[in-house]
């Protein structure tokens, strides 16, 4: 960085992102990182979390991995114990973990659904648990913290086959306002960010050969966003004076009608 990190505009700052092997939550963590902020990146693939840390260590930031499932609350508890006895807590937590299974729901795929539960709903309410007591505290002592929650434009629109899927997206994005409501007097910032169609390995996960079709001619007709699109709109939300709280952004491709 040939930027002192001292004019960084969120140097000082502790931010833990969760889903940080990959896509969105790799992207945010660089970016995060580059924006002066220590970074703890927490997934399940330790491999993946440890070429992160050091592609961050060669860009001149400052990261470090902890391998950890999610939807384990004991992991993810010792995971948020560890984060304050070495950094004195976490100021910024992006909840980024997630996966999207669509399927239409006569196939019963009750497997799928669940794994979609524990992951989007179940694992956010682990990392909420574990961090943000952390959060308040450090907006006592700092005058701001933020809770970014990543849902989707599947929260709000109707798609076939996603009922799942966008049900969990709509609990993130609903359970965001509530806790706005409750924390922004402690000067927690809560955000709930819903992007529209993003290439990240979220596609890759997919089984349903009409979600697969529907996805694939959407490639074909419209630029995606990128991960890096969206890692940028999580810093600028984080960015922001305290005052300023972002409670919903919808970020899309601009040829992606809805």
């Amino acid at each position: 960085m040939s930027t002192s990190t001292t004019s960084l505009p969120l140097s000082g700052r502790v931010a833990v992102v969760t889903g940080a092997s990959s896509g969105i939550g790799a992207a945010s963590a660089e970016h995060l990182a580059s924006l002066g902020a220590r970074v703890v990146v927490l997934a399940r693939r330790a491999d993946r979390l440890a070429d992160l840390v050091a592609r961050i260590g060669k860009d001149g930031g400052t990261a470090t991995a902890v391998a950890a499932d999610v939807t384990d609350a004991a992991a993810v508890r010792a995971a948020a114990e560890r984060v304050a006895a070495e950094f004195g807590g976490a100021d910024l937590l992006l909840n980024n973990a997630g996966v999207m299974l669509p399927a239409p729901i006569e196939e019963l795929a009750a497997d799928q659904w669940k794994h979609q539960i524990d992951l989007n709903v179940t694992g956010l309410m682990n990392a909420i648990g574990a961090f943000v007591p952390q959060l308040v505290a450090a907006a006592a002592e700092r005058g701001v913290a933020d809770l970014v929650n990543t849902s989707s434009i599947a929260a709000q629109n109707i798609f076939p086959n996603f009922a799942v899927y966008s049900g969990t997206k709509a609990y993130v994005t609903h359970l965001s306002r509530h806790l706005r409501a409750e924390l922004g007097a402690k000067n927690v910032r809560v955000s709930a960010l819903e992007p529209g169609i993003v290439g990240t390995e979220l596609q890759n996960h997919v089984t349903d050969q009409g979600a697969l079709d529907w996805l694939e001619g959407s490639r074909e007709s419209i630029e995606w966003l990128t991960a890096q699109d969206v890692a940028r709109t999580v810093g600028f939300i984080a960015s922001q004076p305290p005052r300023v709280n972002f409670q919903q952004v919808t970020i899309m491709p601009t040829g992606q009608p809805a």
